[in-house]
């Protein structure tokens, strides 16, 4: 099994080693009196510490060591067919508003001698998805993990979602949603290997409902 430098896949500048939830504790409480409540007040006191573990968990990503994420799970395998895996449920944060996102993440490659667990895959989606997001960067960052892990004939990730930051907000359009792709190697050169993917993906496709 060959050795990997996992650094060179991380591309969040200052990534942190751990979240400091007596910051976020604070910072939620002022946050509370600025709007006109009281942080003292029952349904409120213990807000803070509630916020700052939900955080722990929302934005896990940063903290999530990509060598214990693979766990050595790469094979050896002769087989040069394009494997995908569809529908991967994820929730992010967008790092503009810090309200969330959700949608279905859908990850093809075609090996090059060496296959991925499969539970690693949708791992790999929750490790871009749990930090501060812009959706074309989680889309772009799963698709050169996945590049540089594996060194594979070409990889693709589509990822397809609803903002909330436009839902709640700003233009109110409850029904939009955004579709990012992200294409490497032979699904960028050759047509028929990307339009394989994309008719695999749209097959029994479903709306997104929250």
């Amino acid at each position: 099994m060959p050795t990997t430098d996992f650094d060179e896949f991380d591309d969040t500048p200052n990534t942190p080693t751990s979240l400091d939830l007596t910051v976020i504790e604070t910072a939620v409480a002022q946050i509370l009196a600025a709007v006109g409540e009281d942080p003292a007040r029952d349904g409120l006191l213990r807000t803070p510490q509630r916020v700052a573990r939900m955080y722990t968990e929302l934005l896990a990503g940063y903290t999530t060591d990509p060598v214990a994420l693979v766990n050595g799970a790469i094979f050896e395998v002769q087989y040069d067919e394009m494997v995908i895996v569809r529908d991967i449920e994820f929730y992010s944060l967008c790092e503009h508003h810090m309200l969330p996102f959700m949608g279905r993440a859908h990850v093809a490659y075609i090996p090059n001698g060496k296959v991925l667990g499969l539970s690693k895959i949708p791992r790999i989606v929750d490790m871009y998805a749990r930090r501060l997001q812009v959706q074309e960067h989680m889309t772009r960052q799963i698709a050169d993990f996945l590049r540089d892990l594996l060194k594979p004939q070409g990889v693709a990730v589509v990822v397809e979602a609803m903002h909330l930051c436009s839902m709640m907000r700003g233009v109110k359009k409850h029904d939009a949603r955004m579709t990012t792709s992200a294409m490497h190697g032979a699904f960028r050169a050759n047509l028929a290997t990307r339009q394989e993917f994309l008719d695999n993906i749209s097959r029994g496709a479903s709306a997104l409902h929250i």
